[in-house]
């Protein structure tokens, strides 16, 4: 038997090669009588048989469609003589192949349900995938001769797989026509004698309407003003490449990268007429007077006073304190005032205290009175507290004796170590 369908399933093959006419038609309905066999998988001892079926299907386009499937199989076991039947219901999706023409490949895939009834342990009704191809030969528009085989994939009580081979007719309905072919014009009818030709008028140049120099043609900035020097695309110059033509650049030589505004000057942010690219000290307060590099005066005090040397500050606590009193905002103001100065400065806040009390007590209140400055410094300057450290050194490095009240109050200070690039 299973020769017989599979030559059956071949000889249908090959009958379809040669070729007919119409083709897959897009939006169109279909109905699929089919037969052929039916292979199971050797583990469940099924006979091979002939297997009868229907198809429904729809073409969304002339390539893509679905159809829904039913077949039925009557087969026995090979240990016995009782019936069993299988019944398939499900549906694939199909994509074709040359739609347009008489002989139309395909490949599909799906998902089916599977009934077995008869002398069989297992009754359920199981899932199975298949996948597979087949062929359309179409005789006319209305009818082809179709062959598919698919694979088949199922579970019972281990995985199954069986094989489907099967030839039909496949009759669609309705859908979109394909366009006529377009008639032939009747030829035309021979030229008729001319006379003498006439002399070509002279060509015209074209036109430069804003008088650069520069054709319309050719000019990619029209529209510039009369007498301005203009490239060879027509554009106004710009010698300093800042953006800004030289007949507008009320700052012409600007370096190269430099951001200027619409007079093409450079950029001034903080107005202290020193421009951002040459400006040492961005952000001056308005009004500052300032030196060449943008800097107040001050600022060579500041680098004086604590560029890369320890500077002690006018700031001392009372005894076993660690606030800040206000008179002291003035001094730590020019610690601010020199951050700003040398914005790449860093350094280390250090606090010291008298020798009263004992060392651990000490370290732990030096440790505060330099965190208490720090913190002031970084909150009212606007300073990123990453530039400052902070350090007790306790008792251990006093500027004075201890021995006197006076001596001591200049024990409990601060000191500042910053270095400057």
């Amino acid at each position: 038997m299973k020769k017989k369908i599979s030559l059956l399933v071949i000889t249908s093959l090959l009958a379809i090669a040669s070729a007919a006419s119409a083709g897959n038609k897009a939006e169109s309905f279909s109905i699929s009588p089919v037969i052929g066999g039916y292979t199971f998988d050797g583990r469940q001892h099924l006979d091979t048989n002939l297997v009868y079926g229907a198809r429904a299907g729809y073409n969304f386009t002339k390539e893509l469609g679905v159809e829904a499937l039913f077949d039925f199989v009557s087969t026995e076991p090979t240990k016995a003589n009782r019936d069993v039947n299988m019944y398939r219901y499900g549906g694939e999706l199909l994509y074709h192949f040359v739609p347009d023409n008489k002989l139309v490949p395909y490949i599909a895939a799906g998902y089916a349900g599977l009934n077995f009834e008869g002398d069989v342990d297992d009754r359920r009704t199981r899932g199975a995938f298949d996948y597979g191809i087949g062929a359309k030969y179409f005789l006319n528009d209305n009818f082809a001769l179709r062959t598919d085989i698919r694979h088949l994939i199922y579970k019972f009580d281990r995985s199954n797989s069986n094989l489907e081979y099967t030839i039909g007719a496949y009759i669609p309905f309705g859908g979109m026509t394909q366009a006529a072919k377009p008639v032939e014009p009747p030829p035309e009818p021979a030229p008729a004698p001319v006379a003498e030709p006439v002399a070509a008028p002279a060509p015209v140049a074209p036109a430069d309407s804003d008088k650069d120099g520069v054709v319309d043609p050719l000019d990619k900035c029209p529209g510039t003003p009369a007498g301005v020097k203009v490239d060879s695309d027509g554009c106004p110059i710009d010698s300093d490449k800042d953006g800004v033509p030289d007949y507008l650049d009320k700052c012409p030589g600007t370096p190269v990268g430099v951001k200027v505004d619409s007079d093409g000057c450079p950029i001034d942010s903080d107005k202290d007429g020193v421009p951002d690219y040459l400006d040492k000290c961005p952000g001056t307060p308005f009004g500052v007077k300032v030196d060449a590099e943008g800097c107040p005066p001050q600022k060579a005090a500041a680098g004086e006073r604590f560029c890369s040397k320890p500077a002690v500050l006018e700031i001392h606590f009372d005894f076993d304190k660690s606030d800040i009193k206000p008179m002291y905002h003035d001094e730590l103001k020019t610690v601010g005032d020199f951050l700003m100065y040398f914005p790449n400065a860093k350094g280390e806040i250090s606090g010291h205290t008298d020798s009263i009390g004992s060392n651990k007590y000490n370290q732990k209140l030096s440790e505060r009175r330099a965190v208490s400055v720090e913190k002031y410094i970084s909150s009212t300057f606007g300073v990123n507290p990453g530039r400052i450290t902070t350090k007790g050194y306790g008792e251990t490095k006093p500027v004075a004796s201890n021995k006197t009240k006076a001596d001591r109050a200049k024990n409990r200070r601060i000191e500042a170590n910053f270095t400057c690039e």
